[in-house]
C-alpha cells in the first residue's frame, strides 16, 4: 500500500481509546447472559425462552449489521462523529433499561438503542487500529479487545452484587456511569489516520463478496459467530437446570470472560508470529473441544462447567481479535473499515437467528434438556474452521 504505520509510540493511546470503547460496548454484549437470566425471571417471567432470546439476538444483529453502513462512513470521514454518537446511545440505553417492564420496552431500549450505539462504537474502534499497526496489528487488536472481556467480567459482578442491595434500576445506572466515563476516554484518544477523501463514496458496497477468498472467509466467520452468543446467553439457565446454587452459577459467566480475556490477547501475539489464519484455526479447534469434549459430557459438574467456561472463553474470545486481522490480509488499509463491516453485516444474520433457534431447541426439548443446544453450538465451528482452512490454502500462511 506504500503506507507507513507508526507501530507504536502515540499509537498505543489509540489502542487505549479503543480498549475503553470496547469495554463499554462489548462488555455489555458479554453480559447478556446475566441480563437474560434476570429479565426472564422478573419483568418477562411470563414469556417463553425463545421470545426473550429475540431481545439479545436483535441486539447482536444490530451491533454487527449496522456496521455495513458504519464501515464506509469510517473510511470516508474517520471515527470521531461515529464514536461520539455511539457513545451517547450506549449510555442512554443502560440508563433507561432499568425502567423497562414490557417486551417491546426491552426491544427499543436494549436491542435498538444499545445495538445501534454499540455498532457505531464497535466497528471504528476495531478498524482504527489498522491505521496505526500492520506488523503488530494482531497483538494491538488483541489488547484493545480485552476491554470487552474485562467488561464482561466486571458488569455481571456489578449486577450480581448490587441488584440485591440497591435494585436493578440503580445497578444499571452505575453501569451507565462507568460506560460514560469510558466512552469519554475513547472520544479523546481515538482518531482516524487514513481516509479515502471526500470524493469517495460512503455507500455500502457488497460487491467485495464476489471475491471468492473474501466470500469464503465471511462464510467461515458467519458459521463461527452463529453459535458464539448461545453460551453467553444461556449459560446461566443451563446451570440452573443442573441445580447449581445462585452463588455459584452467577460466577460462571465472569469465569468465561476471564478465559476470553486471555483468548483475545494471546492469539493476537501468536498471529503476528505464526500466521493469522493459523492462530484462528487453532482457536476454533479449542472451541470445539471445549463444547463437545467438556461441556456435553461433564457440564453437569462444577469442575466441568468451570473448565468449559475457561476453555470456551479462551477459544471463542479470539474470534473478536483475530477476525479483523484476517480480514486485513485481504484488503487495502483504506478499505479496511468497509471490508470488515461488510463481513460482520453478513455475520449479523447469524446473530439474529442463533439465539432464538437455540431457545426453540430448548422449548422443543422441554426446557430442561440442553444436550441438543450443546451439540448445535459444537458443530457449527467445525464447518467454520473448514471454510477458513480453504482460505488459508496451507497451514503456514
Amino acid at each position: 500500500d506504500d503506507v507507513e504505520f507508526p507501530e507504536g509510540g502515540p499509537a498505543w493511546l489509540v489502542v487505549f481509546g479503543a480498549w475503553c470503547a470496547l469495554f463499554a460496548s462489548l462488555g455489555i454484549m458479554n453480559t447478556m447472559g446475566t441480563f437474560e437470566e434476570y429479565i426472564s425471571t422478573h419483568q418477562l417471567k411470563d414469556c417463553d425462552v425463545s421470545s426473550v432470546g429475540w431481545i439479545f439476538s436483535l441486539y447482536a444483529f444490530l451491533t454487527f449489521g449496522v456496521g455495513l453502513f458504519v464501515g464506509p462512513l469510517f473510511d470516508k470521514y474517520g471515527a470521531r462523529w461515529l464514536i461520539l454518537s455511539g457513545s451517547l446511545l450506549v449510555v442512554l440505553s443502560m440508563d433507561a433499561i432499568g425502567y423497562c417492564q414490557e417486551f417491546w420496552h426491552f426491544i427499543i431500549v436494549f436491542s435498538v438503542l444499545g445495538g445501534v450505539g454499540s455498532a457505531l462504537v464497535f466497528s471504528p474502534s476495531i478498524t482504527v487500529i489498522g491505521h496505526y499497526f500492520s506488523r503488530r496489528r494482531g497483538i494491538a487488536t488483541g489488547i484493545a479487545t480485552t476491554g470487552g472481556a474485562i467488561g464482561g467480567i466486571i458488569f455481571p459482578l456489578i449486577l450480581l452484587l448490587l441488584i440485591l442491595r440497591i435494585g436493578f434500576v440503580w445497578a444499571t445506572k452505575i453501569i451507565a456511569l462507568i460506560s460514560m466515563v469510558l466512552c469519554a476516554f475513547s472520544n479523546i484518544f481515538i482518531k482516524g489516520r487514513i481516509t479515502l477523501g471526500r470524493n469517495s463514496s460512503a455507500r455500502p458496497d457488497l460487491r467485495i463478496l464476489a471475491h471468492p477468498t473474501f466470500a469464503l472467509t465471511v462464510l467461515g466467520v458467519f458459521l463461527l459467530e452463529f453459535a458464539l452468543f448461545v453460551p453467553l446467553t444461556y449459560i446461566n439457565p443451563y446451570c440452573i437446570s443442573k441445580g447449581f446454587a445462585p452463588s455459584f452459577y452467577s460466577l460462571v459467566l465472569p469465569v468465561l470472560n476471564v478465559g476470553s480475556l486471555f483468548g483475545r490477547l494471546l492469539p493476537g501475539y501468536l498471529a503476528d508470529k505464526y500466521g493469522r489464519f493459523n492462530a484462528a484455526i487453532a482457536a476454533i479447534i479449542l472451541t470445539v473441544i471445549s463444547v463437545l469434549g467438556v461441556w456435553l459430557p461433564f457440564g453437569g459438574t462444577k469442575a466441568g462447567i468451570v473448565i468449559f467456561a475457561l476453555m470456551f472463553g479462551l477459544g471463542s474470545g479470539s474470534k473478536i481479535s483475530l477476525t479483523p486481522v484476517c480480514i486485513g490480509r485481504l484488503c487495502n488499509v483504506e478499505n479496511y473499515g468497509r471490508c470488515y463491516s461488510a463481513c460482520f453485516s453478513i455475520v449479523s444474520l447469524g446473530c439474529l437467528s442463533g439465539v432464538p433457534i437455540a431457545g426453540k431447541i430448548l422449548d422443543v426439548s422441554g426446557g430442561g434438556n440442553f444436550n441438543g443446544l450443546v451439540i448445535f453450538v459444537g458443530c457449527l465451528p467445525c464447518r467454520g474452521s473448514a471454510r477458513l482452512r480453504l482460505v488459508q490454502g496451507c497451514w503456514l500462511w
